[in-house]
């Protein structure tokens, strides 16, 4: 009986893993994705043209904001006029009488809030300009 007792405590349970059948699995794996990956096709996108495209008929009226929060209206490059936040309302509705697809281009001072810009696009569009753009400079 001491005998039977001495030979259970020498025998331990393995705690390590045999990696062998992993490593097994990941060559097949390797192997089935190297053989099937020159079989798949790319996805083809067929793009759009712009041949079709309308050439602008009407020159924009570019609106811009300075740092006092003041709107001038543009056109043709010189200052015509300049506009509080309440004329604002009155101009667009006047533009939109005009000509409804005439486009206006805003263009803000780098320090005017965001909120003033939003401000003044909403008041162009509730007052039935269509077209609204923002113009940016070229880097």
């Amino acid at each position: 009986m001491a005998g039977s007792l001495r030979k259970s405590s020498k025998r331990r349970a393995m705690a390590d893993i045999n990696v062998v059948p992993y490593i097994d699995v990941m060559l097949v794996l390797l192997v089935i994705f190297m053989v099937t990956a020159p079989m798949v096709n790319p996805g083809v996108v067929n793009l759009p043209t712009v041949g079709g495209a309308k050439v602008q008929s009407l020159p924009p009226v570019f609106l811009t904001i300075d740092a006092n929060e003041n709107v001038i209206v543009r056109k043709d490059g010189d200052p015509v006029q300049t506009l509080s936040k309440f004329e604002l309302g009155a101009f667009a509705r006047s533009q939109a009488e005009k000509s409804a697809e005439q486009p206006v281009v805003l263009a803000a001072d780098k320090s005017i809030k965001y909120e003033v810009v939003m401000d003044v696009m909403s008041k162009l569009k509730e007052n039935g300009v269509k077209r609204v753009g923002l113009a940016v400079k070229s880097q």
